[in-house]
């Protein structure tokens, strides 16, 4: 948890919500010097700024609405924190609740260095970014009208499909509609198959038009992350974007917290406590690690004998895991030192697996002294 701790003379709590906003602005003695209710317009906001713009700085709750006052913000060089919503416990812990009362407590949190920081995405990439988890939308709604076709299919005890209904080619050769006799639940499947055509003519164009975009941005960073074994352009797409800058992350330790890749530890009084946290993190960093280590672990003989040594171990759920934060180190170098991943360097560490493949290697001729 890091907090923002730099002095100015006023200190702006802001209340975001669609349509309406809260402001408090306190001085750097702690007198509150304007609080009132406005709608959520930037020319409602500069105005009442206007008499406290010399060393302010705003801040508010990280919600979906920040995107435009953070913008506002950066175009009027006015400092800009975006406080963590999960962290800011002073908000949602009080005894009395309100707009007014949560502006007040984002200015005074600000005032004592003690507002928790969320990362705030800056104007360019965070638009793709958004696009990427909004083609993961669909992608799950697809998965959900293959598996109403499975059910379907189950419910009339009719012989399983045979392939995989994710590929177009394959549901025309099954002519699935004629499966059924009555009227109604063929229309039930021609329905799903319907969306299913719809969904994927969406995905794909979607696909190409980030793989496009990307290498606008940065296709060297692009084709780094994807020389990983296993990694294909989705989830390059996904580590791209959603890291966006690694210098944020001071150690790979608070990287690979923010990548949900190892498990927060409460301890009190020496004992360790109930556990927490699960859900502070990026949870498409969490899927794209989860996704690559399988992968990896599918391509690579090496990765296969460590996971079945940790399998015995700690079984397979946390061998997968314990892989998955291997990666994220791994990861976490290259980006920082733009270089391509190295399965030599990446298997150092390990020495049972150097151990195994110096079985295999050739033995070298001894000099006679």
């Amino acid at each position: 948890m890091r907090f923002y701790n730099e002095r100015h003379a006023f200190y702006c709590g802001v209340d975001l919500h669609a349509r309406s906003m809260y402001l408090c602005i306190r001085d750097h003695a702690g007198q509150t010097v304007f609080h009132d209710d406005l709608p959520a317009e930037p020319d409602a906001f500069l105005a009442a700024i206007a008499p406290f713009r010399d060393g302010l700085v705003v801040a508010c709750e990280c919600l979906f609405c920040w995107y435009w006052l953070a913008d506002l913000c950066a175009q009027t060089q006015i400092p800009f924190v975006l406080g963590h919503a999960l962290y800011m416990k002073a908000i949602h812990g009080g005894k009395s609740k309100n707009d007014r009362i949560d502006s007040e407590k984002i200015a005074h949190l600000l005032r004592g260095g003690n507002l928790p920081i969320a990362y705030a995405y800056p104007k360019g990439l965070r638009e793709t970014r958004d696009l990427l988890r909004r083609r993961m939308y669909l992608v799950h709604k697809r998965a959900e009208v293959i598996a109403h076709l499975v059910n379907t299919n189950s419910q009339y005890n009719l012989p399983p499909f045979g392939k995989k209904l994710i590929y177009a080619r394959n549901r025309t050769a099954l002519n699935i509609p004629r499966r059924f006799t009555d009227l109604s639940v063929r229309k039930n499947v021609e329905i799903d198959l319907a969306l299913l055509d719809s969904l994927d003519e969406l995905i794909g164009d979607v696909e190409l038009y980030l793989t496009r975009t990307v290498k606008v941005d940065d296709a060297d960073a692009f084709h780094r992350l994807r020389s990983i074994p296993g990694v294909g352009k989705i989830l390059a797409l996904v580590l791209f974007y959603e890291i966006h800058d690694i210098r944020r992350f001071a150690s790979e330790g608070d990287f690979l917290s923010y990548a949900r890749l190892i498990r927060p530890v409460k301890t009190s009084a020496g004992k360790v406590t109930a556990g927490g946290g699960g859900k502070i993190g990026n949870a498409h960093l969490k899927w794209a690690f989860s996704e690559a280590a399988c992968l990896l672990a599918r391509e690579s003989d090496q990765a296969k004998r460590f996971l079945a040594r940790k399998e015995k171990k700690h079984g397979k759920p946390k061998a997968l895991g314990i892989l998955a934060a291997r990666l994220g180190r791994a990861v976490y170098h290259m980006v920082r030192q733009k270089r391509a991943f190295d399965v030599k360097r990446f298997w150092n560490g390990d020495p049972n697996v150097n151990a195994a493949e110096a079985k295999k290697a050739p033995a070298r001729p001894r000099r006679r002294a």
